[in-house]
């Protein structure tokens, strides 16, 4: 498989203030973050660019104010505490979007430190919400099992190329536990069908890695692109007109196939990503193991599928044992 780098469909976003894009330019392109991340870095400082200048104009603090954000780069402590109480109070903000916010402004201003154009950070003692850490959604066998089913049939009026791209789609999240942007991203060299490997090139943490594929799904991508039509593109899961399938085609798709198999409440890619995770360490498989098959950075952000497995084995007691709690 040749090296390459990095495939996005659309044109990377560039905010429309001087200074937010020069930070995502200069600060986060060279920590290696993704487009998405620093698409999101963008946004919440021009959240936070907006109230500036909506307080400097004395007007409301919504809608939003257009950019450049003057206000910004000489923000001080007292300005990060009014947005955070503006945040608190509009109620539209989970603790957890609050926390990301703050941690952007806090990011940017630090950048402003390093560079020489601020002896201080107005955002580095800001007190930050608490929130939880809410264990990942995973389905049992017998959902992953009615989906699968659905996929093989295909929808009504849908081609037959659409529903093999459909099948090798699901193959792939539920083989290899890849994450929307990794599928979206894929390209045909990264695919070692012999050999049953798949390459995702600069994931989460701008990694590389190599993934085992299973026999299914080695046979589902096979399938897939004894039709897929000649493109300009590269990219192994192909949407409308010549064009890679975007992050929210996937989405979609696995959206609508999973409601019809009557899972609405965390119907979503990722949720098959922690479904694999959670069967492979219920069956026993090391947490490096895992780290390295989910790219993750730390063997901390695996260890939650321990839990989840842990909570899912009470579940199964409690729901079958004569004298567990689902019994009278």
């Amino acid at each position: 498989m040749k090296k390459r780098g990095a495939v996005y469909e659309a044109p990377e976003y560039l905010s429309g203030d001087p200074e937010i894009a020069r930070f995502a330019e200069q600060h986060l392109l060279v920590r290696g973050t993704t487009p998405r991340t620093r698409e999101a870095y963008q946004r919440d400082l021009e959240h936070f660019g907006s109230f500036l200048k909506a307080r400097a104009l004395g007007a409301a603090p919504e809608p939003k104010q257009p950019a450049p954000y003057e206000e910004l780069v000489g923000a001080a402590y007292a300005d990060v505490l009014a947005y955070q109480t503006h945040l608190a109070r509009s109620r539209r903000y989970a603790p957890r979007s609050v926390r990301r916010k703050v941690a952007a402004i806090r990011t940017f201003y630090k950048s402003l430190r390093m560079a020489g154009r601020r002896d201080d950070n107005p955002a580095a003692d800001a007190i930050l919400p608490k929130i939880g850490k809410p264990l990942p959604k995973a389905l049992r066998r017998e959902d992953v099992e009615k989906v699968l089913t659905l996929v093989a049939g295909g929808l009504a009026g849908e081609s037959d190329l659409q529903r093999r791209r459909d099948c090798a789609l699901f193959a792939c999240l539920w083989s290899c536990g890849m994450r929307r942007a990794e599928l979206v991203g894929l390209d045909l060299t990264d695919l070692d069908l012999e050999n049953r490997l798949l390459r995702v090139v600069k994931g989460k943490g701008n990694k590389d890695r190599l993934i085992p594929l299973t026999p299914p799904a080695a046979a589902a991508l096979s399938a897939y692109l004894a039709v897929r039509p000649a493109a300009t593109v590269p990219a192994v899961f192909l949407g409308r007109g010549d064009r890679r399938l975007s992050s929210s085609g996937v989405y979609k798709i696995v959206r609508t196939y999973m409601e019809l198999a009557g899972i609405a409440d965390h119907a979503s890619p990722h949720t098959w990503r922690h479904t694999i995770a959670t069967v492979m360490r219920e069956q026993g498989a090391d947490l490096l193991f895992l780290k390295e098959f989910l790219g993750h950075e730390s063997t901390a952000t695996t260890e939650i599928y321990t839990k989840l497995a842990h909570n899912r084995l009470r579940a199964e007691f409690d729901q079958f044992h004569p004298d567990g709690e689902g019994h009278d």
